[in-house]
């Protein structure tokens, strides 16, 4: 049961002590008479005191009455009328205008009123959460959810697939349970922890098991919650939130999304960032203000530490930055095994095969997956969840959804028929490419009219220049398929040679593959801050003699792909009408039912 703030209590009483004064008026021993009956009693001059209040007479009796009052109380009667009914032997008497209850609400509503605008504009400028000392009165309150150490769940048993982030964590676990221990020799603890790294990765779930594993209340916020639209109030909410966390420590404060609060100050010299760069200078001051005895840990997520300010990642702020990558396939094994424990699985599944399937895949997409799966497996009744069925969710996840109803005609079909089989084609005659495991015409998705898809054997990290080669080769089959069955080639290689011109412009810009240009990186391409607001204010790295020098190598590039791929194809024509046509007929052809071609002829 919640608790009432000592400010509702006040105003319960205020309001009942008004009722009780309204309801109580007129007592104290007066007794109301008739108008009339006041005159008499003046004429026999048994009235001692009388006062008057509006039409309201009060007054005493010289003596105490038999039934023991001493006063009364009437209402006037105009004069002109009284002397009339007086006469007449009437007896007259008047009453107020409005009755107790009229009374009751002339005193009692107009507050109450005031009180309900004031609470119902509280509780809109509170966003919802309404309450007494609300609205403009909390607004620069923190909003961080504060988790006690009791309600953290997770461990580090729960994350799988990043052993050398949970290794660099476990320190920070050893600092907050024995903190004494740390100081001994005079070392102290980093004050802030940035884990870096795509989305999907766990970096949310690694800082609760950090705080699961320690046993200490858990602060968990966003960067966007400190922005608002007035300036101040971010800064305001720094403050209470370290406030909050001195209280508590030792503690946690988790924020997430940090590049909506840290990005670096004056990187956008179009629009003003006043209220960002309070917030952030705020921020700063805490982060190296607050006293080292004090065991709170800062641990914020991104996955744009490019956009970060400096000062947020120099030593004594964020000391350390904890890299979240993508798992390998290990560690997607692991990632598997801790989603698929609670799932009913049928004896053929591999998660060693399923781990092959999904290179680069983050523990978000493998935990989407096994649901994927589940989902596909309880559609067709069966009773527990097959490879098919992980393979199938697979090939959901990469294409998209199949488009059944998206019908093309005949001769579209053929079209793509030929293009998907020049892709394999070109895929399995040039050694060392990834192997194909399947090709569809089946629409999937929102653009795309078939896929060939490839799965790596491993991991790779490094790619050397006849790989980038092949792999622009390959991409340029479907195209040099259309070319061979002609005359025109359609708009379908369009993400093709999207994909095959940004493999070529990186080897000429960013690997200095290309001989006539050397090695020099023309564009060290720093990130996604540069393609933001102001970032064309960057100047030009190199001349206009060296750009067109740069795009016929690009153009060259592409146009040595396209016919390594058309010499692949044409070697194999017969190969590629008889696959086309067995594509057309079957839709999907996936292992030993795909052709194989003969292998490249040696260049020269």
């Amino acid at each position: 049961m919640t608790k009432l703030p000592l400010i509702q209590i006040g105003w319960a009483i205020a309001l009942a002590l008004v009722l009780l004064s309204l309801l109580n008026q007129g007592g104290g021993g007066n007794e109301p008479i008739p108008y009339s009956r006041f005159q008499q009693l003046l004429d026999d001059g048994r009235v001692a005191k009388v006062t008057v209040a509006g039409d309201t007479i009060r007054g005493e009796y010289k003596e105490k009455q038999a039934d023991g009052t001493t006063g009364f109380t009437t209402q006037r009667v105009p004069a002109d009328l009284a002397g009339q009914l007086a006469k007449t032997g009437v007896e007259f008497a008047a009453v107020p205008a409005t009755g107790p209850l009229g009374t009751l609400l002339g005193w009692v509503l107009p507050p109450l009123l005031f009180v309900g605008v004031w609470l119902g504009a509280s509780y809109f400028m509170s966003g919802g959460r309404g309450g007494f000392g609300g609205g403009l009165l909390s607004v620069g309150r923190s909003r961080a959810k504060l988790v006690a150490e009791t309600d953290v769940k997770v461990s580090f048993d729960d994350v799988a697939g990043v052993d050398e982030a949970k290794e660099e964590l476990h320190e920070i676990v050893e600092f907050l349970k024995k903190p004494q221990e740390f100081g001994r020799l005079g070392a102290h603890i980093p004050r802030g922890i940035l884990l870096v790294g795509p989305p999907g990765t766990g970096k949310t779930l690694l800082a609760r098991a950090v705080a699961g594993e320690a046993g200490v209340p858990f602060f968990s916020t966003n960067g966007a919650e400190f922005v608002e639209m007035f300036v101040g109030v971010g800064a305001a909410r720094v403050r209470d939130l370290f406030e909050q966390a001195r209280k508590l420590a030792p503690c946690i404060i988790f924020i997430d999304e940090l590049d909506a609060l840290g990005r670096a100050r004056g990187a956008s010299p179009i629009t003003g960032q006043d209220e960002k760069e309070q917030t952030l200078n705020q921020l700063l001051a805490e982060m190296d203000g607050f006293d080292r005895s004090v065991a709170i840990v800062i641990l914020a997520a991104t996955n744009r530490p490019e956009i970060l300010d400096p000062a947020l990642l120099r030593a004594g702020r964020f000391d350390r930055q904890v890299l979240v990558d993508r798992p390998e396939k290990k560690g997607r094994v692991q990632i598997l095994r801790v989603h698929l424990k609670n799932l009913k699985l049928a004896p053929d599944v591999d998660l060693d095969a399923i781990a092959a399937l999904t290179p680069g895949f983050t523990g978000a997409d493998l935990a989407n997956l096994a649901n994927e799966a589940a989902v596909r497996a309880t559609r067709r009744g069966a009773d527990a969840i097959a490879m098919e069925d992980f393979a199938e969710a697979v090939e959901r996840i990469v294409a998209g959804l199949e488009k059944r109803s998206r019908v093309l005609i005949p001769r579209e079909r053929r079209i793509v028929a030929f293009h998907e089989m020049g892709h394999a084609l070109v895929a399995m005659a040039i050694p060392g490419t990834d192997p194909v495991q399947k090709i569809s015409i089946i629409p999937r998705g929102i653009a795309a009219l078939g896929y060939t898809m490839q799965h790596p054997t491993e991991d790779r990290f490094l790619m050397g220049q006849h790989e980038l080669e092949a792999r622009m080769a390959v991409l340029m089959g479907g195209r040099a398929a259309e070319t061979l069955i002609g005359p025109d080639v359609s708009t379908g290689a369009a993400d093709d040679l999207a994909k095959a011109t940004d493999i070529a412009r990186g080897m000429v810009l960013r690997f200095g593959m290309d001989p006539k240009l050397g090695p020099v990186a023309w564009d060290t391409e720093q990130g996604r801050f540069l393609d933001e607001p102001g970032a064309f204010w960057r100047p030009r790295r190199f001349s206009d003699a060296t750009s067109h020098e740069i795009d016929d190598a690009v153009r060259t590039l592409l146009q040595r792909s396209l016919e390594r791929a058309l010499a692949i194809l044409r070697d194999n024509r017969a190969v590629l009408d008889s696959g086309a046509e067995t594509l057309l007929a079957r839709e999907s052809l996936a292992g030993d039912e795909i052709p194989r071609p003969k292998p490249e002829r040696p260049a020269g």
